[in-house]
């Protein structure tokens, strides 16, 4: 499969932040969010094709069991199945982060961080293309595959939120889902690449999260390292 990095790091989001990681990311995906921080795995897809072995080699010289399936969209990947339930045989822990628009189809898995994509994640049809505006809109929110994802596995659903009106949407997408998940599943992440963006919406969002019970979570990443790959 393309591969795009294999890094050791802490984990940056939701509920294992500051967890030390192996972070497997693949390039492909089926969306193209207008404000992507991994262009080189989503919009134009970069990278060395690699086969499950290989991958495991590079996931088993990092000293430790925790492992983040990320992307681009993983579940794109014909031969996600297989690497999962390697992983799943060498005993390491697996996250995977999805847009939760493929079906999870009873891969392994031990956390399933799942982001539904809000209205904002449109891209420009200048940029994208209408052909890829058309589809994104068509495939970012489907709550039948967003409810497998969370009747299957131990979950966190985590939105990227740039505006106070984010929140309403945030909240008819747990409506649509069918089956209300407990608030501290349901996290806030502020969207942006820059400190100084994120500390702006941290503030109000916080707040948010306050008088729901809703979760925050920072990107400990980008306080730490800034917008670079492999962190």
């Amino acid at each position: 499969m393309l591969i795009s990095e294999i890094f050791y790091s802490v984990q940056g989001e939701g509920t294992l932040v500051g967890v030390p990681s192996v972070f497997v990311r693949t390039s492909g995906c089926n969306l193209r969010c207008g404000w992507c921080d991994t262009p080189y795995a989503s919009w134009k897809p970069e990278g060395d094709e690699m086969n499950v072995e290989a991958i495991l080699e590079a996931v088993e010289a990092c000293p430790t069991r925790f492992v983040v399936v990320t992307g681009g969209e993983p579940m794109v990947a014909k031969e996600m199945p297989l690497l999962l339930a390697k992983l799943r045989e060498a005993g390491k822990h697996i996250t995977i982060e999805t847009a939760g628009t493929i079906a999870p189809d009873g891969v392994a898995c031990d956390l399933a961080s799942v982001s539904p994509k809000l209205a904002h994640s449109t891209p420009d049809e200048a940029l994208a293309g209408k052909a890829w505006v058309e589809k994104h809109e068509r495939l970012r929110l489907q709550p039948e595959v967003l409810r497998a994802w969370c009747s299957m596995y131990d979950f966190q659903l985590k939105f990227v939120v740039a505006t106070e009106a984010d929140v309403d949407e945030v909240r008819a997408v747990v409506n649509a889902i069918g089956v209300p998940p407990p608030p501290e599943k349901i996290l806030l992440m502020p969207e942006g690449i820059k400190p100084e963006v994120l500390r702006l919406r941290q503030a109000w969002l916080v707040e948010v999260c306050k008088q729901t019970g809703w979760r925050y979570t920072p990107r400990l990443h980008i306080d730490l390292f800034g917008n670079q790959r492999g962190t």
